[in-house]
């Protein structure tokens, strides 16, 4: 018998999924077997029907008065499946989650084979892509199951420069690699992930992004156009309501049924003429509010109009029906070798972008409930710092967002939408949404309030492979849930360096040690901030 098939200990108690095994010692050999025994590691019990494989999330010493020598050794073990037996089966060997038979008091504790450890972290038998290796053993790939990681949201957390947006892009890599016809639409703040995709990417920012007024629902209406607030503003809202109904009924003519318009029916129409009907409205002698809500209705929609920076939404004198191409070129249809859309927030204006957001989660989602089931379109909508759109204080961030999301995160897989949650807050984000992730990839944490938070939230029972959260490695994780065969301990594969996203974090120690000879970058951003205009390529050029 070889040392990793020796006995290291016995189980003295069951309890729900947790076993307690006490260790035994002695000899060169089981001193061998024992170091195999680490905080995170694994091991098998036998069973008269099974192999059941368990980490070890615990170890302590039961008095530690007494000398190491002689003093008791203790594990706690986290049940996470078993291999039956090919003769009680007829069938070959195959780890699957959950236990049918639980291991007997009294009975032997081994250490795992390398063999054990390749059959329990096998590619799944369904559609599967690699994405890393196992921490226990570097030369085994860690996979990740296509289907169940999509079909179920799945969310990737860690602290600021734990590497979360190149572990999302290489996630996201690894899938479109096997699957070059996805659709993965991904929501960038910070002009992260333009690289990552390169000519695989269609790459949408405020230069070429075009999301006209009307296609907003009347809620996201109200934060665009009305700034008043207590009595004034309910009576902005109402007034609002009406011309925006009517406006979108007249667009389409006299000729046509508009009994189906209401006022969040996606139907276009002229922002000139609900100035035109507020202004009428003003007019009549009837009315029993001022004109002082009028007033500020058509100035807000004025400025909106007229200032460069909502150019993508308020601009252009003709309004055309143009829902078709900006529903294509957002859901890549047809992929046309792009299954990508990187959509950079960064340049749309603070006051407006929340509204830009959840316009853009609120039209994937009704677009695949409203979509024919044999035509329906899966979409996985990606979503960096995601504590900002559904924080965890339901009275914070923008309502519409929230809900947008909230709908995703619950019936989306209904329409094959799928939500990656990704951000360095974990204890900022709404529990709700999170635990309807049913896969979580948790990088370096250092914060209590986030380890305990993300603890509470696991779709698989870790808890003790989640203590280990704050001295993990870069490109290390934990990885729990439904997308993997078992919790495990993963180290990502290496991003080429030209497809890693864009490090938030200044080099300062090679930045400082030139110094510049003229001004030219200064002129440069002067002219981009008062434009509001992000334009890098000619910052790159002028270099």
């Amino acid at each position: 018998m070889s040392i990793d098939d020796q006995k290291v200990g016995h189980v003295v108690s069951v309890k729900g999924s947790k076993i307690s095994s006490v260790l035994i010692g002695g000899g060169m050999e089981q001193a061998t077997a024992l170091d195999a025994v680490q905080f995170g590691g694994l091991v098998k019990m036998k069973t008269r029907i099974s192999s059941v494989f368990g980490m070890v999330g615990g170890m302590w010493i039961t008095d530690p008065s007494v000398s190491p020598e002689s003093a008791q050794k203790m594990v706690e073990i986290d049940m996470l499946g078993e291999v039956m037996h090919p003769e009680v089966t007829g069938t070959d060997a195959c780890f699957q989650r959950g236990v049918s038979v639980y291991p007997p008091l009294g009975g032997e504790v081994l250490a795992v084979t390398p063999e054990d450890l390749a059959l329990i972290y096998a590619p799944p038998r369904a559609s599967a892509v690699r994405i890393g290796t196992i921490h226990q053993d570097r030369n085994l790939p860690g996979f990740i199951a296509t289907d169940s990681l999509l079909g179920k949201h799945f969310a990737v957390l860690g602290t600021t420069g734990s590497g979360k947006s190149c572990s999302t892009a290489l996630i996201l890599r690894a899938i479109l690699e096997e699957n070059p016809n996805g659709h993965v639409v991904v929501l960038d703040p910070h002009n992260e992930y333009g690289p990552a995709f390169g000519e695989r990417a269609e790459q949408i920012n405020l230069s070429n992004l075009d999301l006209p007024y009307w296609l907003m629902n009347f809620e996201e209406s109200v934060a665009a156009f009305v700034t008043s607030d207590g009595k004034d503003r309910e009576t902005e809202i109402d007034i609002l309501k009406d011309a925006i109904l009517a406006a979108r009924r007249k667009f389409l003519g006299p000729d046509e049924n508009t009994d189906y318009v209401t006022v969040d029916t996606p139907v276009p129409y002229r922002l000139g003429e609900v100035q035109r009907l507020i202004s009428d409205a003003m007019g009549r002698l009837d009315k029993t509010e001022t004109s002082l809500p009028y007033l500020r209705l058509q100035t807000r929609m004025q400025a909106l109009s007229t200032d460069q920076r909502f150019a993508f939404m308020f601009s252009g004198v003709v309004v055309r029906d143009t829902m078709v191409n900006i529903l294509s070129r957002i859901l890549r249809v047809p992929v046309s070798g792009r299954p990508a859309t990187i959509i950079d927030l960064s340049g749309v204006p603070s006051d407006i972008v929340d509204v830009v957001v959840s316009v853009l989660c609120r039209m994937i989602f009704d677009f695949a409930v409203w979509s024919i089931d044999a035509k329906a379109i899966p979409v996985l909508l990606v979503c960096e710092e995601a504590h900002r759109y559904v924080p965890r204080d339901e009275n914070l961030g923008f309502a519409p967002t929230r809900r947008s999301i909230s709908r995703i995160a619950k019936e989306g897989r209904k329409y094959g939408v799928s939500l990656c949650l990704v951000t360095q807050r974990p204890s900022e984000l709404s529990a709700t949404i999170l635990s309807q992730c049913n896969t979580l990839f948790a990088l370096r944490m250092s914060n209590e309030n986030d380890q305990e938070f993300v603890r509470t939230t696991l779709p698989d029972g870790a808890d003790g492979l989640l203590a280990a959260l704050p001295a993990l490695h870069g490109q290390e994780c934990i990885a729990v849930g439904e997308g993997v065969t078992v919790p495990m301990r993963l180290c990502f594969d290496t991003l080429e360096e030209a497809f890693r996203p864009k490090s938030g974090t200044a080099a300062f120690s090679q930045a400082w040690q030139k110094d510049y000879i003229d001004d030219w970058f200064i002129e440069d951003t002067i002219t981009r901030w008062r434009r509001q205009q992000r334009d890098e390529s000619e910052a790159a050029e002028a270099a």
